[in-house]
């Protein structure tokens, strides 16, 4: 049986660019909804279906990676599925995008017309070349006033070091919008009616020249476009398909997310040009999507997704074979074979049973606490994929009770969020304050609202006497020696690794320069 084809992608942008929004219309688009809204979740004004939890219908932002599965038929009759990965904007949330990003094999990055690129979207990009992983850009809110595109395509190229290829362009910004102008169908989409929306309906022309174009654009218009096509064109990169796949050409697509413009060529560019499953880094060799058997890794896990059953599932991203519902897998965190009876289907919260998958699919695996961020899963147990790490936190607190008697409550809840990746736990080796880690402030405001909302526990940060953290390894006595000598300052991590808690930088530069037999680490792999 031949693989069906499938398009895994993620959508990052800056906050504000338009993200959340673009996820719906995509779906819109592929049909995996109906009616524009019905992404919006019921009683929650303006919150996406993938902003689940309480913290972001107040705030109105996501801060937790989501999936979202969706068919569409191709004019051939095949039907190509995508695996859409929605990612927290915030930057406080890089650490959780970033393993979002080892699951993708493309992305598709939002920005604001008016903005350009913004500080959020370089530090996602930098990711994204990390792992070679493509890139198509939507230049969205072009219905709106923004810069001159030309002054964005450089931006982007000049930024990011891409060559740029522009395959549609708009007619006019903001007062002046008339519509879209997609290269290489030579079509036309406008906005119709007191909205101004997008309707499905385009006008097909023979090109730039074609004399009909003058009937659906006003005469100042029409030249604009003329002129600018012309030296986008002749001006920047023709589109190249290896260039775009390897990571060293951005096409550039123009457009309005809340008003649908550009979404369908979106999704065919997705369609046509996008890679299909790509090969994963792991040892002792990379796994090909055409391996025999099955191999997948969890990039994510998430708690209380459904408060009522207090479920936990693993997003397992299956790199290789046909999965099938029952078969059993090994996790490399615990080296027991498991049985996968209830493997999920995900659209954001809702979720469906399924009975098989394919390399690209990510499916969920309910567990409890057996599957960590970063276990290899495998039918033969021979393979372990690399590439997905902890950062060190940026912020570190104590975290104290109100209530004393809920100390096995916190512990509980300490440990679940610890795997999903939201914060960091560190045990000191003298007192019993547990110390949070965290990369940003934001998934502190998250620590505290999670605690309260799923696990009816009322706790404060304080403040800690450390800046940062390191993880040490080296030879046993080294370490044993060292730990003796900065006791107030050791800790162990939920692993029983060895961490050392540094006051400032310096800190770390003055003992790493004093015991160059031990490695003071920023990122620990599992």
């Amino acid at each position: 049986m031949t693989t069906p084809e499938r398009r895994t992608f993620a959508i990052i942008s800056h906050p504000d660019a338009g993200k959340t929004t673009l996820t719906e219309k995509l779906l819109l688009a592929g049909g995996a909804i109906h009616l524009a809204g019905e992404v919006k979740a019921r009683g929650a004004n303006r919150r996406a279906r993938s902003d689940w939890m309480k913290i972001e219908q107040q705030r109105g932002i996501s801060v937790t990676s989501s999936v979202m599965t969706f068919e569409r038929p191709q004019a051939d009759g095949s039907i190509i599925t995508f695996n859409l990965l929605d990612t927290p904007g915030h930057e406080d949330f890089s650490e959780d995008t970033y393993r979002t990003l080892t699951a993708v094999d493309s992305a598709v990055m939002v920005i604001d017309a008016a903005k350009g690129i913004e500080p959020q979207t370089l530090k996602l990009f930098e990711v994204c070349r990390l792992r070679s992983v493509p890139i198509i850009t939507f230049v969205n809110k072009v219905d709106r006033e923004g810069r001159n595109p030309f002054e964005l395509l450089d931006e982007v190229a000049d930024k990011l070091a891409l060559d740029v290829c522009p395959m549609s362009w708009p007619v006019g910004m903001g007062g002046e919008f008339e519509g879209i102008y997609d290269f290489a169908t030579n079509r036309l989409f406008q906005p119709h009616g007191p909205s101004r929306e997008f309707d499905d309906s385009f006008q097909q022309f023979a090109g730039l020249d074609d004399p009909k174009l003058a009937a659906a654009l006003s005469a100042h218009g029409l030249a604009k476009l003329r002129d600018e096509a012309e030296l986008a064109q002749g001006g920047y990169a023709s589109f190249d398909l290896n260039a775009y796949r390897h990571g060293d050409l951005t096409p550039v697509y123009f457009g309005s997310a809340l008003k649908r413009f550009g979404v369908g060529e979106l999704i065919e560019a997705l369609a046509r040009y996008a890679p299909p499953p790509r090969p994963q880094p792991a040892e002792p060799a990379p796994v090909e999507p055409e391996r025999g058997d099955v191999t997948g890794f969890i990039f994510k896990v998430q708690a209380n997704m459904d408060p009522q059953h207090r479920d936990r599932i693993a997003f397992m991203r299956l790199c290789s074979g046909r999965f099938k519902r029952g078969m059993k897998l090994t996790p490399s965190g615990t080296g027991k074979p498991m049985a996968v009876h209830s493997p999920i289907l995900f659209f954001a919260q809702d979720r469906e049973i399924a009975d098989e998958a394919f390399p690209g699919d990510i499916i969920g695996i309910p567990n409890h606490g057996t599957l960590r961020v970063g276990d290899s899963l495998s039918e033969k147990a021979d393979v372990r994929f690399t590439g997905l790490p902890n950062f060190a936190p940026e912020i570190l607190r104590r975290i104290a009770l109100k209530d004393p008697t809920k100390t096995k409550q916190l512990r509980k809840a300490l440990d679940d969020l610890s795997e999903e990746g939201v914060i960091q736990v560190f045990y000191p080796e003298i007192g019993s304050q547990w110390i949070i880690g965290v990369v940003g402030q934001l998934q502190l405001e998250v620590l505290i609202s999670r605690l309260e909302a799923e696990y009816k526990v009322e706790a404060v940060l304080e403040p800690a006497p450390f800046d940062t953290a390191r993880w040490l390894s080296g030879e046993a006595r080294k370490l044993d020696d060292f730990s003796g000598i900065n006791r107030s300052n050791m800790a162990k991590d939920r692993d029983g690794n060895p961490v050392f808690l540094a006051r400032s930088a310096w800190d770390v530069g003055y003992q790493s320069e004093r015991n160059p037999d031990i490695a003071f680490s920023a990122t620990k792999e599992r």
